[in-house]
């Protein structure tokens, strides 16, 4: 049984690798058990269809490479698990780069997530993410709605 402390930086670290491919299906399944909450607004979604369609509403894909040209960089993991209950909680920090053919290389949102994961059948999971806007520069190339 893979421990907390190498599973929950790896689902992490597949968020960024998932949401800078554009593939939100792949973040359904992600999440598919999982409440992602954003504090700006409050909204709240869950499960996998719901997921991949915030996603789908939320963010920008580009025609050329079919993603929204992103880096998702999530740095300074604060991991608390609990092998043996089968949670955990971390706290990060992630900050987004962008550039697209009209925007040089920059960065345009930093923030904080607040992760909870637990332990199903042997498997680690996501069970909440919540995204907290600490900066945000120009996002007009990312989301899609404002």
């Amino acid at each position: 049984m893979t421990s907390g402390h190498i599973a929950v930086p790896a689902l992490i670290a597949r968020y960024a690798e998932l949401i800078d491919a554009g593939d939100f299906a792949g973040l359904g399944a992600l999440f598919a058990y999982a409440t992602i909450i954003v504090d700006d607004t409050g909204q709240q979604v869950r499960g996998s269809e719901a997921i991949t369609a915030a996603y789908n509403g939320w963010t920008k894909r580009y025609g050329d490479t079919g993603t929204p040209k992103t880096k998702h960089v999530t740095t300074n993991l604060i991991l608390d698990v609990d092998d043996e209950a089968g949670m955990a909680t971390c706290r990060s920090y992630v900050t987004v780069f962008q550039a697209t053919e009209d925007l040089p290389l920059q960065p345009i949102f930093s923030g904080r997530y607040r992760d909870a994961f637990q332990r199903v059948e042997g498997e680690w999971r996501f069970a909440e993410r919540r995204i907290i806007t600490d900066f945000a520069g120009d996002m007009s190339r990312h989301v899609l709605t404002p």
